[in-house]
Parts: structure tokens; C-alpha cells; sequence
């Protein structure tokens, strides 16, 4: 009997067919579309009252611009929901989508008042990269389960 073997190949192909393989990680909509669908949520740059998480832009009153990232725009946190630094809003909007309260099947809605600003890629790539390793590993229990044998690539050559 021939030995079942997990490729890297196996493994992508897999990955694909959950929306974290090579082909959505070259894409940056792909990216978005999976990790936003994984954990039930939308992202929209209309205002809505009853969002679950916000982050916008407001000014100050001495004219500085400030970031808030916040559940309730009626209760800010200055210490914990104002940011002075829009990069600092990725890991925001990252911990909100992975530990907030959206689902599947009832999508729960961040409003973002720039939907393509850079802090947005980089909280979906970095959900993205951590949603690939767990998946990975989901993929190898599972090809193992079903009989296949994981070799290094230096013992498969």
C-alpha cells in the first residue's frame, strides 16, 4: 500500500478551500472577504447609530486631530478608545474583530471612517496571517486523521 503523503501542495489546496490559501493571500479583497467572514463581520464607511465598534477621526479643541476607536461613541475612554496616531488603529480594529461578538450567519457592523486606509490592510493581513497558521495546523490534524503521513520537506526530497 502506497503512503499517503501531506505535501505543501495538499496542504494550499486545502487552505484555499477555506479561504486562507496562496491565492487570498496575494489578494488584498480576498484577504478581507475571509477574515471578515470568518469572524461575522462587515466593515461599512456610512455612519450608522447602532455599530458595533467605531473608529473615526475627530478634532480637537485646539485643532489637533485625534482617532477613536471605541464600542460606545457615547462613553469614550480617553485613556483606553483615543489614539493619536492612526497607526496605532490596526491593532484596534484587529482585537475588536477577533474578540467581539460577530457571527456567520448575523453579521455585527464596524464603521470605519476610511475603509481603504492603511490601518485597515494591516489589521486584516495580520488577522489573516494568524487565521492561516491555525488553519494549517486544523489542515495537518485533519489530513493525519484521514491517513496521511506528514514528512519534512527534507525527507520527502
Amino acid at each position: 500500500m502506497e503512503t499517503k503523503l501531506i505535501t505543501p501542495k495538499l496542504i494550499n489546496e486545502r487552505l484555499e478551500a477555506k479561504g486562507f490559501g496562496k491565492k487570498q493571500a496575494e489578494d488584498s479583497e480576498a484577504i478581507r472577504e475571509s477574515v471578515l467572514k470568518h469572524f461575522g463581520y462587515q466593515l461599512t464607511d456610512s455612519w450608522i447609530n447602532n455599530a458595533d465598534y467605531y473608529i473615526y477621526p475627530e478634532s480637537t479643541v485646539d485643532g489637533y486631530e485625534v482617532y477613536i476607536a471605541t464600542y460606545d461613541t457615547n462613553r469614550i475612554n480617553i485613556s483606553e478608545d483615543v489614539h493619536y496616531y492612526e497607526n496605532d488603529l490596526g491593532e484596534a480594529l484587529a482585537e475588536a474583530i477577533q474578540y467581539g461578538n460577530g457571527y456567520p450567519d448575523d453579521l455585527a457592523t464596524i464603521y470605519v471612517d476610511d475603509l481603504d486606509a492603511s490601518y485597515v490592510d494591516e489589521a486584516m493581513e495580520n488577522l489573516f496571517q494568524y487565521l492561516s497558521t491555525l488553519f494549517e495546523e486544523e489542515v495537518i490534524d485533519e489530513l493525519t486523521d484521514e491517513g496521511y503521513e506528514y514528512k519534512d520537506a527534507e525527507a520527502i526530497a
